[in-house]
């Protein structure tokens, strides 16, 4: 065997090492997010309870009725809700700075947070509810106008450049964010009795979720997440470039049309459930890619792996940190992320100065 071959073996079972102790930290992070808080619930417990809970098991004498109901009512499906999200965001976020190559870039940055508030807040204030699953009304109309503002960023930047160059999507994009919030901010002021309530749902929180809804986000988030990873691929080909993947094959038009789609429709099924969150689809890429490497093959799963343990962290510590105040998830991320992103931003800078 070759040093080439010998090398490249070893960083294989690295990665493989630490996979394997991304998966223990996200075990640990859901039993953390499940077993911690005013009632406290041991590891063993939460183990006897889902035994109870999916297989009929008897209980032990020490676990109470209490503690059942809450870890299978309430917080077992919020940290699935959470660890859901986190991962869809995640995912979003690497598929979007790849496209778009840009290390801030995400679906927010194509309006989908501002177009799922404005639709969020047209529900609230006018009080319309669905005849049928009136709770999924509020959910549907931030998907809706989420993905339509999407669409019209996508339809106006195909007019504007046909070659759907990145500098054209992301222009176009902040502009419709700036008039979708402009919209928002005109319905706040004019409907001042639900500013408040308004507000709550765009720093986000993950306050009563349900099986349901934990249902509806893994029928959407996974398949969808699956599908983006079978464009690992032509996303490694993309990052050196349009002119190069072309070269490489790579229809780059159909392919960026694709992944924005899908990286929208994640991050709209993800936002209209749980309100906006920010800054875990630009930390997540950053951080998979610096411990596995720039490969999509690698860098989405673990992406979708490190969001999913850091949202349902973020989330236990939204809801212990003042307890019992519970604080917007969406703040807690923001405080976390802001300084990565600082910091990714300055050692960018750093490193073209130094070239």
């Amino acid at each position: 065997m070759s040093m080439q071959d010998w090398n490249k073996k070893t960083r294989k079972v690295h990665k493989k090492r630490r996979l394997l102790v991304l998966l223990f930290i996200c075990l640990l992070a859901l039993a953390a997010g499940a077993g911690v808080g005013s009632v406290a619930i041991s590891p063993a417990d939460i183990l006897a309870i889902l035994g109870n809970c999916l297989f009929s098991r008897p209980l032990p004498e020490a676990v109470s009725p209490n503690q059942v109901s809450i870890l299978w009512t309430l917080r077992l499906p919020r940290c699935l809700c959470a660890f859901l999200v986190g991962g869809a965001l995640a995912a979003s976020g690497t598929v979007m700075q790849s496209v778009l190559r840009n290390p801030l870039a995400s679906s927010y940055t194509l309006g989908v947070s501002s177009g799922a508030s404005l639709g969020a807040a047209l529900v609230i204030v006018s009080g319309f509810l669905l005849p049928v699953a009136g709770f999924l009304t509020l959910p549907l109309a931030g998907f809706i106008f989420g993905l339509g503002t999407v669409f019209a960023v996508i339809a106006f930047a195909s007019r504007m450049d046909r070659g759907l160059q990145n500098q054209t999507i992301i222009l176009t994009g902040m502009v419709f964010s700036l008039f979708v919030n402009a919209l928002l901010t005109l319905l706040s002021v004019l409907k001042q009795n639900y500013m408040q309530q308004l507000l709550l749902w765009q720093m986000g929180s993950f306050s009563g979720r349900s099986w349901e809804q934990a249902a509806i986000l893994t029928v959407v988030l996974i398949p969808v997440t699956l599908y983006l990873c079978c464009f690992s691929r032509q996303m490694d080909m993309m990052t050196f470039g349009e002119e190069a993947a072309q070269t490489m094959g790579v229809d780059t038009k159909r392919v960026k049309l694709k992944l924005i789609v899908a990286a929208s429709l994640l991050t709209g099924t993800a936002v209209c459930f749980t309100g906006t969150i920010g800054f875990i689809d630009l930390i997540a890429p950053h951080v998979a890619r610096k411990v596995f490497g720039p490969a999509h093959k690698y860098a989405l799963p673990v992406s979708v792996l490190f969001g999913g343990a850091f949202m349902v962290l973020a989330d236990l510590t939204a809801r212990t940190l003042l307890a019992p105040t519970e604080l917007p998830v969406g703040a807690v991320t923001a405080l976390i992320g802001a300084p990565v992103v600082a910091s990714v931003l300055f050692r960018r800078r750093k490193s073209e100065i130094e070239e």
